[in-house]
């Protein structure tokens, strides 16, 4: 940088002061002296590439950020203004090569990461506008107040993104549609890699209230193929309803709600559900401990139960109920226990107007169709019909489980629960 020239200092105060008091043939003046007496000195370069600006002259403008950059190459605001003066005259490569400046000082140089994104976009280079706005919805999104400039910037990125995610949506399908319709279940963790990537659906993980197992795969629902015992409980499905009818229309206090919060609990989700027959249940086993009275009630249910493989754990495990879900509840989002364990739903009976969300994916319970899920992933339950909604719920164990890892868990809560 040129050694600091008192004359110089002056006039750039002086064409400040001119500038300020709106008096521009005084400011020019003055900025003319300054880039006389140092035609080389980044400061007076700039201030008088910025009156160029001002007055339209884009070339003059041009020249003097050049000069200035060449002085003070570190400088990202000088990059900035020769990136400027280079969008006027409508040289994009200039603008570009000076933003790319800009950018290898501070790669997260806000309007440098804008200014590129805009220019990326204008030449129609929609991938590198892509990663650019994308840039700029992140570091706008991590402001914690945004100023309207960035508010604006913001919203221009998200919509652009949008558009441009929706054609590649539209390209993939017209490309990869018969194939992946042809793979049927089998594309169904492509499909939500594709949904994720173009911002259709979030990827959740495990939220184990309990014990987190690590390592398990954290699938929202299971392969059907790992439970191949799955067929012989639903060809049972129309006694297991029978039997469950019968005693729903019977009562008695083995029907209760399914939330009962102690006394005192402050305000919460399930604030709206508690101690109420808006979702009720009624157990055959439940935290280990069968419930004689309901299993002999329900003789073909508790047979269909114990012929399966499910997980014994004093205290803990098995569980099996009925889960009824009475005409408009919903059941919020929350997640479960531990991983170590899998949940099968039995829909018994089932109106239309049924849902069920386990992470990203919705399913509509069919009669008689059971499926399994991990309820650690985040979970929700709809009946927006004019009739109740009965499934039978049990848990097994998670089936990426050894069997030798399932034996160490027992013990490992056998020797927990002995020293309470």
């Amino acid at each position: 940088m040129t050694t600091l020239d008192p004359r110089l200092t002056a006039a750039l105060n002086a064409a400040a002061n001119a500038r300020q008091a709106g008096n521009a043939a005084e400011e020019l003046r003055q900025l003319d002296a300054a880039f006389a007496i140092a035609p080389d000195d980044p400061r007076a370069a700039n201030a008088r590439g910025m009156r160029a600006l001002a007055d339209g002259d884009a070339e003059l403008a041009r020249r003097c950020f050049a000069t200035a950059t060449a002085a003070d190459p570190g400088e990202p605001a000088l990059w900035m203004n020769l990136a400027t003066a280079n969008r006027q005259i409508g040289d994009d490569d200039g603008e570009a090569a000076a933003l790319d400046r800009a950018l290898s000082i501070d790669r997260l140089h806000f309007m440098a990461t804008l200014r590129m994104a805009e220019l990326n976009e204008r030449r129609g280079r929609l991938a590198d506008a892509a990663q650019g706005w994308s840039g700029v919805v992140q570091m706008a999104l991590a402001l914690p107040e945004r100023p309207p400039r960035v508010a604006d910037a913001l919203a221009r990125g998200q919509a652009f993104l949008a558009a441009h995610n929706a054609q590649l949506a539209d390209r993939l399908d017209a490309e990869l549609s018969a194939e992946l319709a042809a793979m049927g279940q089998a594309a169904r963790r492509f499909n939500a890699c594709i949904d994720h990537v173009l911002g259709r659906r979030a990827i959740y993980t495990n939220q184990c209230h309990g014990i987190h197992y690590p390592f398990l795969p954290a699938d929202e629902f299971f392969d059907r193929a790992m439970f191949p015992w799955l067929d012989q409980i639903e060809a049972r499905t129309d006694a297991i309803r029978a039997e469950a009818l019968a005693l729903l229309s019977e009562g008695g206090a083995d029907i209760r709600p399914y939330v009962r919060q102690d006394a005192g609990t402050p305000e919460n989700k399930w604030s709206a559900l508690d101690h109420s027959l808006d979702w009720s249940a009624c157990f055959l086993w439940e935290y280990g401990v069968r419930n004689e009275a309901v299993c002999a009630r329900c003789p073909e249910t508790a047979a269909a139960l114990d012929a399966l493989p499910r997980n014994h754990i004093p205290g803990k495990a098995p569980s099996a109920f009925f889960s009824i879900l009475a005409p408009g509840a919903h059941i919020p989002a929350h997640t479960g226990v531990t991983n170590t364990r899998a949940i099968i739903h039995l829909p018994l009976v089932v109106p239309a107007g049924c849902r069920f969300r386990v992470g990203g994916e919705t399913r509509e319970w069919r009669e008689g169709e059971a499926f399994v899920f991990d309820d650690t992933i985040e979970h929700e339950a709809w009946n927006d019909s004019a009739e109740r909604r009965i499934v039978l719920i049990f848990d097994v164990w998670n089936p990426h489980l050894t069997p030798q890892e399932q034996a160490l868990l027992q013990r490992f809560y056998a020797i927990s629960d002995a020293r309470g």
